[in-house]
């Protein structure tokens, strides 16, 4: 399996976080029409018709073996299922601008897990872009107005599930990178797809009894169709793409897209506020992406004179 080329990896992951961040801020009108829990199963079931073909093993690769098995669980249940069943509920009860905000731990969450488990050693460039990151979503927590969030009786629940939502997406990046050293990105993607359909399938059966499908509006169905091909196709896809490629703590900066692309998409589509000053902190987080990916030139070898 070949890896693809450091900007081409880096593409992939900003492509990936800055489509995880529009749908975040997306998943909001529906999660006022369907369920939470329904909208999942609803969201793995369209990834699963989507991805069928992926499930094939490609000859290069080995049979899963138990821990491999094993990890792909934990990617779908930390990464697919926990992850939309808290980020859905935290932004239905606070506001897309605060998701954002608050998903701007992750890089920082990233590093860390990658330090801890795969024993990776950061470089201090790598910090630099995690400071620059943080700081720049920091200034945007500092600067913004009051949201939707204010009137929210329980905003409060809805801050500790997105927090909750940013240790999921922490553990999926980090579990993700020990999955692309064996399997397909492809493969990978419609594997952790069909346990998180699994997963939701008796929640969202009892649901589904019971919900009006008829009062769904045609574009709410063509927003539902957008959200589970992003979420479960396409940013899984670019992200293991990017990870076989780049250290996990190197792409754990590029999830700074992700606030950015959610506080975009609620104040360009949702209608949400956003002042100069956080447009000023957006461009400081990007500022760390572009320290974690300035390409480096390589020392120059001393020439040995001695014959």
């Amino acid at each position: 399996m070949n890896s693809p080329s450091r900007p081409v990896a880096y593409l992939c992951l900003a492509l990936s976080m800055a489509l995880v961040g529009s749908y975040v801020a997306l998943s909001k009108p529906l999660a006022a029409l369907f369920p939470v829990l329904l909208l999942a199963w609803l969201r793995f079931g369209i990834g699963a018709v989507a991805m069928a073909r992926w499930l094939r093993k490609t000859p290069d690769e080995a049979p899963l073996n138990r821990r491999t098995k094993r990890l792909l669980f934990l990617e779908s249940f930390f990464g697919n299922f926990l992850f939309t069943l808290c980020m859905v509920t935290g932004v239905s009860l606070t506001s897309a601008v605060t998701a954002g905000v608050t998903m701007a731990a992750i890089p920082v969450a990233v590093a860390v897990l990658s330090w801890l488990i795969l024993r990776e050693q950061i470089a201090r460039r790598t910090w630099a872009a995690v400071a620059l990151a943080v700081a720049g979503i920091a200034l945007y927590a500092v600067a913004k107005p009051q949201d939707a969030s204010a009137d929210q009786p329980y905003a409060w629940l809805g801050q500790l599930l997105l927090l909750a939502a940013v240790l999921c997406e922490a553990v999926y990046a980090v579990i993700g990178k020990q999955l692309t050293a064996t399997l397909s990105p492809k493969r990978i993607s419609a594997i952790i797809n069909l346990w998180g359909f699994a997963l939701s399938t008796p929640f969202g059966l009892y649901l589904a009894w019971q919900f009006d499908f008829g009062g769904v509006s045609l574009p709410m169905w063509t927003l539902l169709l957008f959200y589970a091909l992003a979420a479960c196709v396409w940013t899984v896809w670019l992200w293991m793409t990017g990870l076989r490629a780049v250290p996990a703590a190197q792409a754990g900066i590029f999830t700074v897209m992700l606030p950015i692309s959610t506080a975009l998409v609620g104040m360009l589509v949702l209608g949400e506020h956003i002042s100069q000053l956080q447009l000023l902190a957006l461009g400081v987080a990007l500022l760390g992406v572009l320290v974690a990916t300035w390409p480096v030139k390589p020392r120059k070898q001393p020439v040995n004179h001695t014959l």
